[in-house]
C-alpha cells in the first residue's frame, strides 16, 4: 500500500532526501518545486518502505489505508498530481532504486579552512534553516540572535494553535539550540541594543532572517477606525506574542467578523473564531484568547475575496480541512452567479471544487447571523470603505454594507527596514544577489526579508541553501571582512547592553515552565505572554510567573 502526504506538509523536502525510489515530487531540482502547495507521493512507484514518514518533521505522511476519516481524500490528491505524468521506471539493468546523480557538495569549505564565525539574526524557520546548513556542512560557529527573549519566530507566533503537527518543525530546529558550536543571545535587538556595525565587527558574516513584520494596507477610508485591525495582530494575540497586549482584541458584543482576504492566514483567523473553544482548550492557544473566545458571541465570519473561488489565495489542503471543521457550516454567498458557476465546473480536487458541499445562499446582510456557526465566502467582492460597525463592499452592480463588529485585514505581510541595511520600499525587501546584500560585504539575507512574504515554512530551506552557498563561496574567494572582535568580546558587549539576555539554558527553563503551567491546568502548554514572564522563567523565578 502506498503512503500519502497530507495537509500539514511543510514542503521542506526532507522526505525526498530519504526516498529510495524517487517517488516524491516535485523535487528541489524540478521546476515545480516551491510552486506547488505540497509535495506528493506517486502511488505507482511507492514501495511502502515508510522512510518518508520517519523523516517527515511535521508528521504529514501516513499509509494511505490508515488515513483518518478527515484525511482520506489525500490519497486521491496525491494520485491526481501524477495522472498527467508518465510513470517513472527503474534504470536499465538496475533494481527498483532510481538512478543517482553525481555527488555534489555545493555548500562546504575546504578541510583546512579556519572556522567561520557567523551571526544569524532571527530564530524563525529561515534563520534556523540557515544555521542548520552551516552547522551540518561546515565547522562554522553560529551566533543566534533574536530581539525576543524566546526562540521560534513564525513557528511559535505565526502557526495557528490548532495545527500542532506543523509546529513540530520546531523540534527539528530546537536540537541546534544546544549545539556545541552555537551561542544564543535572545532578547537582544540588533539596531537598538547592538548596532549592525558592532555585530558585523565581531563576526565573519551576518545573516539577517528577520521576516516581514509589517502588514499591507487596504488604502481605503476608515481603515484605522476602532475595530479594524491587521489579521497579524489577531494571530499574535491568540499566540501570546509579548508585543500584543491581552486586551488588543475585543470580541464582546460581536456576532459577525469580516476578514478581508482569502489566503491561509484569513482561513486561520476564521477557523479560530468559530471553532468550539473547548476544542481550542486542548491546544496552546493563549489563555487570554481562550477566555475571550469562550465569552464571545461570534457566530459568523465573512471572508471577502476580490476574485472567484478558482483564484482563492489559500492552499487547497487548508480549504479542504476547513470543510471538515466540526459544527461549522461553509456558505458561498450567491450574490454573484460567477462564483457558484466556478464551483460547479471545477474538478473535484481543484480549489473551487472543494466548495461543492458548501451551502449556496443569497445572504441577507440586513438580518443578524443565525444560531449556527458558519464561515461565509463572498467572492468577487472588495472593501470600499470601513464604517463604524460595517464594511461597504463592491458587488456585481452596487455596493453592499455588511454589518460587522470587527474587521480583520488579511491581505499580506510586508518587510520592514532593517537598521544599517539598504531597503527597497517597493518590494519590502533588502536588495540582494543570491542572498548577498548589495554593497555590504559579509552581510546576507534569507527568508521573507530576502524574497518577500511568499512560501511556507519549508520554502525557507532552499532559500537558506542559496544564501549559505553564496556566503561560503565568498569565504573561499576571500571576500569576507575579517572580524576585529572575538566571540568573548561580543558576549561581554551584548550582556552589557541589556540585562535580559536569554541563552540556551534559559530557553530550556522557559520550555519547562510553560509545560509545567500547562500540565497544572490540563493543557499541553501555557505560553508565557510577556517579556517579564519569559525572562523570569529563564532565570528560574517561577514565583514571578503567576
Amino acid at each position: 500500500m502506498t503512503y500519502a502526504i497530507t495537509q500539514t506538509c511543510c514542503n521542506d523536502a526532507t522526505c525526498i532526501a530519504v526516498c529510495p525510489v524517487n517517488c516524491i515530487h516535485p523535487t528541489p531540482d524540478e521546476p515545480d518545486f516551491g510552486r506547488t502547495e505540497m509535495l506528493y507521493i506517486d502511488p505507482r512507484s511507492c514501495i511502502d518502505c515508510g522512510a518518508c514518514a520517519d523523516a517527515c518533521p511535521v508528521d504529514a505522511i501516513f499509509p494511505a489505508d490508515a488515513l483518518a476519516p478527515g484525511q482520506q481524500e489525500y490519497a486521491a490528491v496525491n494520485a491526481a498530481y501524477f495522472e498527467q505524468r508518465a510513470p517513472r521506471t527503474a534504470p536499465t539493468g538496475g533494481p527498483t532504486f532510481h538512478a543517482w546523480g553525481q555527488p555534489s557538495f555545493p555548500r562546504s569549505l575546504p578541510s583546512d579552512f579556519a572556522p567561520l564565525r557567523v551571526a544569524v539574526v532571527g530564530t524563525g524557520p529561515a534563520g534556523m534553516y540557515a544555521a542548520e546548513d552551516l552547522l551540518l556542512h561546515t565547522n562554522a560557529e553560529v551566533t543566534l540572535v533574536d530581539r525576543l527573549p524566546v526562540a521560534g519566530g513564525l513557528v511559535r507566533y505565526g502557526v495557528a494553535p490548532d495545527h500542532p503537527a506543523t509546529r513540530r518543525i520546531g523540534d527539528t530546529f530546537a536540537r541546534f539550540h544546544t549545539h556545541p558550536r552555537v551561542r544564543m543571545y535572545l532578547g537582544v535587538d540588533i539596531g537598538t541594543d547592538v548596532s549592525a556595525e558592532e555585530l558585523a565587527a565581531h563576526h565573519d558574516a551576518v545573516v539577517y532572517a528577520v521576516g516581514a513584520a509589517g502588514d499591507r494596507r487596504l488604502g481605503i477610508p476608515g481603515e484605522d477606525l476602532p475595530g479594524s485591525l491587521p489579521a497579524s495582530t489577531f494571530v499574535a494575540w491568540y499566540n501570546a506574542h509579548p508585543e500584543v497586549a491581552p486586551d488588543a482584541i475585543d470580541l464582546s458584543g460581536t456576532e459577525r467578523v469580516v476578514v478581508v482576504g482569502s489566503g491561509n492566514v484569513a482561513l486561520d483567523v476564521a477557523r479560530i473564531l468559530v471553532t468550539d473553544p473547548e476544542t481550542l482548550a486542548g491546544t496552546d492557544i493563549a489563555e487570554h484568547a481562550l477566555a475571550a473566545l469562550r465569552a464571545s458571541s461570534v457566530r459568523e465570519v465573512v471572508l471577502l475575496a476580490r476574485r472567484g473561488p478558482e483564484d482563492a489565495s489559500c492552499t487547497a489542503p487548508e480549504l479542504l480541512a476547513l470543510g471538515k471543521l466540526p459544527g461549522v457550516r461553509l456558505v458561498v454567498d450567491a450574490h454573484d452567479p460567477r462564483a457558484w458557476a466556478a464551483v460547479e465546473s471545477a474538478a473535484p480536487h481543484e480549489k473551487a471544487g472543494l466548495l461543492r458541499d458548501a451551502l449556496r445562499e443569497r445572504v441577507d446582510w440586513a438580518a443578524p447571523p443565525g444560531p449556527e456557526r458558519r464561515i461565509v465566502f463572498r467572492f468577487h467582492s472588495a472593501p470600499e470603505e470601513i464604517l463604524a460597525g460595517a464594511v461597504r463592499v463592491t458587488g456585481p452592480a452596487t455596493s453592499t454594507d455588511i454589518p460587522a463588529g470587527t474587521v480583520l485585514r488579511a491581505v499580506g505581510y510586508r518587510g520592514m527596514p532593517v537598521a544599517g541595511l539598504p531597503f527597497d520600499e517597493a518590494t519590502g525587501t533588502v536588495p540582494h544577489e543570491n542572498g548577498r546584500v548589495a554593497g555590504r560585504p559579509g552581510t546576507y539575507v534569507v527568508g521573507w526579508i530576502k524574497r518577500g512574504p511568499s512560501g511556507g515554512i519549508g520554502a525557507n530551506r532552499t532559500c537558506a541553501a542559496e544564501t549559505v552557498g553564496t556566503l561560503l563561496a565568498d569565504a573561499v574567494d576571500g571576500a569576507l571582512p575579517a572580524p576585529t572582535g572575538s566571540a568573548r568580546a561580543f558576549d561581554r558587549l551584548a550582556r552589557s547592553r541589556t540585562g535580559t539576555v536569554v541563552d540556551a539554558r534559559g530557553l530550556a527553563a522557559i520550555e519547562r515552565a510553560e509545560l509545567a503551567l500547562g500540565g497544572a491546568s490540563g493543557r499541553p502548554r501555557i505560553k508565557l505572554g510577556t517579556v517579564h514572564e519569559l525572562v523570569a522563567a529563564a532565570r528560574g523565578r517561577r514565583r514571578l510567573l503567576r
